[in-house]
């Protein structure tokens, strides 16, 4: 952008634009190949350095952030995503994407409808008209933070195997079937994950329960760290104190993995043809979810996931019973059709399993 900036023709093209240049941040793609953690750190810095450019350019900058319905590909409550973002970046304007999934449990009810637009308006102004970040994230925890994150991250996707534990421990092929979407699943034959499209790597680990792009490699990550330097873990605390960017990044995970369940999970491994290497990656995804899962809430300082959002955990606690039962259900019928892989009629009723699962946890892709 500096270098696009500094050339005269593109001058002329702005200030026929009132010197407004807008930005699409993309948060799908970056967390399959990163993770969670690297993610939101890389485009929280991009946003900053991008802010100090503009403004050295005395160019506006309009942010337009391709949120997905899910965590895992930016997804959360609005108002507090909005709130988290870099001093500077919002300016009394912001552009979002609301996936279609969302968009009728948001905006069907005029009730509903209102009090969404509502809350963004309402954290657009705060963000833009009030102080805010009296203390910016810690660049230097958060780097190092990073960096674990993405390195453990990265040490998974590429274990020998990975790729066929998952397509074949989660119904990533009969997602694929669905007649919904514009694209294929991948963009073309499937060797590694950087192929696959994100919404229906994010959609198969929602449908095995495990969650995993919202969450691995923040536990080793974290370990990592407290073992370095055990005052690391109250510069954790603390950033949570002082840092809307950190809240809400943990926050947004915990709801996450409150919809996780492990034991559903590993029953999905009875799907796989190599049983021994799925149990492999299996016992490495369970160790992590629990690394992930104490250093959440040690930072916390909680003892259970939700504690401070009892609405959504009484919400959760009706909906996990039938959800539960959904998932057991989806787990025989792929154990049938992968002994009958023409049965058409098995096929249907995966297809209303993954369609009940998604409704019931409300995440897709």
């Amino acid at each position: 952008m500096d270098k696009l900036f500094n050339l005269p023709w593109y001058r002329a093209f702005l200030r026929s634009r009132d010197n407004l240049q807008e930005i699409m941040l993309g948060y799908s793609d970056s967390n399959k190949d990163g993770g969670y953690v690297t993610s939101q750190w890389s485009l929280y810095q991009a946003e900053s350095r991008l802010v100090q450019l503009f403004g050295q350019h005395h160019i506006r900058l309009r942010l337009f952030h391709g949120r997905g319905g899910s965590v895992g590909r930016g997804g959360g409550p609005s108002f507090d995503a909005i709130m988290a973002q870099p001093a500077g970046s919002v300016a009394g304007q912001i552009r979002i994407t609301e996936q279609g999934e969302v968009i009728t449990a948001k905006y069907a009810d005029p009730t509903n409808a209102e009090r969404n637009l509502e809350a963004l308006i309402a954290a657009t102004l705060e963000a833009t008209v009030l102080p805010m970040h009296n203390s910016e994230p810690d660049s230097e925890l958060m780097n190092a933070l990073s960096a674990s994150a993405f390195t453990h991250y990265r040490q998974l996707i590429t274990f020998p195997g990975f790729i066929d534990y998952f397509l074949q421990t989660s119904p990533i092929q009969e997602i694929a079937s669905l007649n919904i979407g514009s694209r294929p699943a991948s963009r073309k034959t499937l060797a590694k994950i950087q192929d696959l499209r994100a919404i229906p790597w994010v959609f198969s680990w929602t449908q095995n329960r495990l969650m995993l792009p919202a969450w691995y490699g923040f536990g080793s990550a974290v370990a990592e760290l407290i073992e370095q330097d055990s005052t690391n873990l109250q510069r954790l605390q603390q950033q949570v104190k002082n840092s809307p960017f950190f809240q809400t990044m943990l926050s947004n995970m915990d709801q996450v993995m409150a919809k996780a369940d492990l034991t559903i999970a590993e029953a999905y491994v009875d799907l796989a043809s190599d049983q021994q290497a799925a149990r492999t990656i299996y016992t490495m995804l369970s160790e992590e979810f629990e690394r992930s899962r104490q250093a959440l809430l040690n930072i916390l300082q909680r003892q259970h996931y939700l504690s401070d959002n009892r609405t959504l955990a009484r919400s959760l606690a009706l909906r996990i019973p039938y959800l539960n039962a959904l998932n057991w259900l989806q787990i025989h019928l792929l154990q049938q059709l992968r002994q009958q892989p023409d049965n058409s009629e098995i096929l249907q009723l995966i297809h209303l399993t993954i369609n009940g699962i998604a409704q019931g946890l409300r995440n897709t892709g």
